[in-house]
Formats: structure tokens, sequence, C-alpha cells
């Protein structure tokens, strides 16, 4: 089984035909991998819970009759979705036991994934932090629909609901997201813009300088997960986040701030002695950081060391 993961639900494919071929099954979950990825995660909100739930449809969809199936992508999506509802309901129950705040598990993305703008607001750290507040069926609606376009009857089978329930779930998530999105469209020139005044004020120990790109109702939300120093609970005001950003890193030595494309965004990667520490994301509102993201938790950095592609 364990060979099945590598080859199947990785990069490449590696079931052959008696022929020398890659079968059709192998084939046709290698061309939609990355789709299904992309699904698992939005769900999620975490990639290694993301490529469990591939294995898991990878074992389902390997066991189908492909002669009774009409659309190997919707049958997949479907697969991917159902798998995914059953462990976010899993997953809720987890996170109440959460040591500090709960935040996504970053990923380094290709530059191509910022080129589409849905799919990019979709995957950005402010994004999955609002998808957090919706019901697990919620979410999968709303990700299938709006992100990914599917038409309602497909949606309805992945959910098992009727067409209409699904449409009333559709029209409740996007008003629950609408209403608590980022105010506007930013562009990704705009957050680098932002970025690098902070990263300048940051470097410079310049607090002034960094209460002046922060938001007068900043958010500073800091996930340890136990395992690394973080902040307990979200910290709110420019001159709390300010005065706690600019202490808290002006003491670290053999320190530097890179930036990167995170979850399409972009980011900034404190490494300390070489080895990655924090990635840090960020939320932009009219030119002003509204929201901040550190990730320390180590079991959250591994998908840091390489670069995801995502697809819709």
């Amino acid at each position: 089984m364990k060979s099945q993961r590598s080859e199947c639900t990785g990069e490449t494919a590696g079931r052959l035909t008696d022929g020398g071929r890659t079968d059709p099954a192998t084939e046709a979950f290698v061309a939609h991998r990355n789709l299904l990825f992309t699904v698992a995660y939005e769900m999620l909100g975490s990639a290694a819970d993301a490529e469990d739930v591939l294995q898991e449809t990878w074992l389902r969809w390997s066991g189908a009759d492909l002669g009774t199936v009409r659309d190997r992508r919707a049958y997949l999506v479907r697969i991917t979705t159902r798998q995914a509802l059953s462990r976010l309901r899993t997953l809720g129950r987890r996170r109440e036991s959460y040591v500090g705040s709960w935040l996504p598990e970053p990923l380094l993305t290709a530059p191509d994934v910022a080129e589409d703008v849905e799919l990019a607001d979709s995957v950005s750290m402010a994004m999955l932090l609002v998808l957090e507040t919706l019901t697990p069926t919620e979410r999968a609606v709303f990700v299938l629909r709006e992100v990914f376009d599917l038409e309602y009857d497909e949606i309805a089978d992945a959910v098992d609901k009727t067409s209409a329930a699904v449409r009333q779930v559709a029209h409740r998530a996007r008003s629950h997201v609408a209403a608590r999105r980022p105010r506007g469209v930013v562009s990704a020139a705009e957050t680098r813009d932002a970025l690098d005044a902070f990263q300048r004020a940051v470097e410079t120990g310049d607090l002034q300088r960094l209460l002046d790109i922060l938001a007068p109702d900043v958010v500073l939300l800091g996930d340890g997960g136990g395992v690394k120093q973080a902040v307990p609970r979200p910290i709110v005001g420019a001159d709390k986040v300010g005065r706690l950003l600019a202490s808290g890193l002006g003491r670290i030595t053999e320190a530097s701030l890179r930036p990167a494309q995170v979850n399409a965004c972009p980011a900034l990667i404190l490494r300390i002695s070489g080895e990655i520490d924090t990635v840090l994301t960020l939320r932009v509102d009219n030119g002003l950081i509204t929201g901040l993201y550190a990730v320390r938790n180590p079991g959250k950095l591994s998908h840091m060391h390489r670069e995801t592609t995502l697809r819709r």
C-alpha cells in the first residue's frame, strides 16, 4: 500500500499494465491530482491532511469500475470532497483542544498560481481563515461552486444533498463569506509594497515606520502548536502589535527575513541560523496591514521547502 501512495498520490504515476503503459485509473488520477489536492487543501487548510485525503481518494478510485464512470474528473472530485468532509468534521473536534491560535498550513507556491486571481484569493491565509468560520457542508459547497465553478447538480452528488438544498447552502455561505472577507481586491503589487515597508521597518527597528504601515485595528495571530512559543491569543491594535514585533524580532540574532510567495501572496520567511523558524503572511486593506499571521509550528512548515502546484 505504501508504494501505491508514493507512485500514485505523488507527482508521477507508477502502476503499469502488462504492456508497459500506465493503466487508465492511474493516468486519470495523476492528470487531476493537483486539482484534487487543491480541493482538499481549501476544504481543510492543511496540506498534510489534504495528502491523506488524496491517499484515501486513490484507494477508492483504484477499486472503481471505470466502465461505469462517465466523467472521471467529476467522480474524483466527488470522492475527494466526501473524504475531505469526513476529515473536516474530525479536525473540528481536534482543533477545539489545539494549543493557542490555529492557522492554516502555509504553502510555498509557484508564481503562476498568483496569476489566477480567483484561485490566489481563495488560498490566501486571510480567506482560508474566513472559510474556517463556515460549517463543513457550507465550506464544501462554497469551494466547489465559487472556486471550481461546479454545477449545483455535481455538488449535490458530492455532499449528498438535493440541488435545491445546495443552492440554499451556497447562498448562505456566500453571504457569510462576503461579510468577513477582505474589504476589497488588493493587487499583488500593493501587497508587495506593504510587505517591503514592513520588512524595512522591522529590519531597521524603526517603530514609527512600522506603526505607519499597520492599520489601527491590525490583528496579529501566532501559531506555535504548543511546540514553539507564539502569542497565545490574538493581539489587537497597531501600538501593541508594533511594539511586540519591534522588541521580539530585535532580540533575535543570526536571523534573516526573506520574501517568498506563500499561498499565492507575497510573504516573509524568518530563518534563524539558516533554518525556517516562522512564515509570516499578511492581509492588506487600503494600503495598510490589517492582519499578520505567524506560523511557527514546525509540523506545519514541511511544505515550505518546495513549491506546491495548485490548480482549478
